[in-house]
């Protein structure tokens, strides 16, 4: 695979280079002199500019081609945009300040996004309204219908969502691992270290001390799971904390489970309107209780995304180590419906979405 090309004959500003590549996890090519990027210019998927060489670059008329950027470690050059118009870059960066922007650029090269993946939070209105068997439902419906899914685990009380669906003893980072992780990450870097069955893989709470989840851990994951992923299923607590507020920031949709009953309405209300600030589609999932569901959702003012099929036996399921009951059951159907309806482009048209269930 063509490498980033670095054109600069600077030591200094080039050891800094090959540092924040080490960073994004690319190996660089260099061209020490500008006649030497020619072989280059066309197949390296970016292109790094020193500020040394961007007039001799210049000067040999390379063909215009897209990410192509210029650095340099001199703040406040008025004649940087002039070289930065003749190379034909898209902009100028000046280290270190813009060191992050640039690991960016080389991920970016390194790993195009193969994907455009829909984030979905989900939590619970009440305690124990069953947000995490519906979240676990969702991530399987979907990965079982080909669609390459990531479910993340974001309640570190939660004993940990492997344990739902039987993996708890499967081999690969939880939540603790990964907590102190920032910046760029490479979705196929977390994936292979991450727990994965088929299209789907988990990131899990763990059942020793509870591990707080950063914002920037947040943040790093999911950016990578949008760039790797068709979906991403976030299991919140009730609680919002800051990495809990970046998942909801950065959610297509956020649904909250309600039980159709006085105390789930009141509790409920709470929730909402702890979560309403922090995301845009917000709609309610129904269980089925004394008061009607359609009363429940005027009342919170909340459109209702539909009414979860109750499924008998649920808890021994669970306890036995299966998966909620999915496939062409009551939960399957619900749950094939509701990621057909929510936006992000989960539809019917997408590649591998179709499968030899009926839908």
């Amino acid at each position: 695979m063509p490498r980033p090309l670095a054109v600069t004959d600077d030591q200094d500003l080039l050891d800094d280079l090959l540092r924040i590549a080490a960073a994004a996890g690319v190996e660089l090519d260099v061209a020490q002199a500008a006649a030497h990027a020619r072989p280059y210019w066309i197949r390296a998927p970016l292109v790094v500019v020193g500020a040394d060489l961007a007039d001799d670059l210049a000067a040999t008329g390379p063909p215009p081609r897209p990410n192509v950027v210029v650095v340099t470690r001199t703040a406040g050059d008025p004649d940087m945009w002039r070289r930065c118009v003749a190379v034909g870059a898209h902009t100028v960066l000046e280290l270190p300040e813009a060191e992050r922007l640039l690991v960016e650029e080389f991920g970016d090269a390194a790993e195009p996004a193969s994907r455009a993946g829909t984030v979905v939070c989900v939590a619970a209105g009440k305690g124990g309204a069953g947000a995490t068997v519906l979240a676990a439902s969702l991530a399987l419906t979907a990965s079982r219908r080909g669609l390459r899914t990531l479910l993340v685990d974001a309640d570190p009380l939660g004993g940990g969502i492997d344990v739902l669906l039987g993996q708890e003893e499967a081999q690969g980072a939880r939540w603790p691992d990964v907590a102190g992780r920032e910046g760029r990450v490479s979705y196929a870097a977390l994936q292979e270290a991450l727990p994965t069955f088929g299209e789907l893989t988990v990131l899990s709470a763990h059942r020793g001390e509870p591990v707080r989840i950063p914002r920037e851990a947040m943040r790093a994951v999911l950016d990578a799971a949008r760039r790797g992923c068709d979906l991403v299923v976030v299991d919140l607590p009730r609680h919002v904390g800051e990495g809990e507020a970046e998942a909801l920031t950065r959610a297509a949709s956020t649904i909250v489970v309600v039980p159709a009953d006085l105390r789930g309405a009141l509790a409920a209300a709470q929730t909402v309107t702890l979560l309403r600030p922090g995301t845009g589609d917000l709609r309610l999932v129904m269980r089925t209780g004394s008061l009607d569901p359609k009363v429940v959702a005027a009342s919170l003012a909340v459109s209702c995304a539909g009414v979860l099929p109750e499924v008998r036996g649920l808890a021994e399921t669970l306890d036995r180590g299966d998966p909620p009951p999915l496939g062409r059951t009551p939960l399957g159907r619900f749950c094939a419906d509701l990621l057909d309806s929510l936006p992000g482009g989960l539809d019917p048209g997408r590649a591998g979405w179709a499968q030899a269930d009926g839908r």
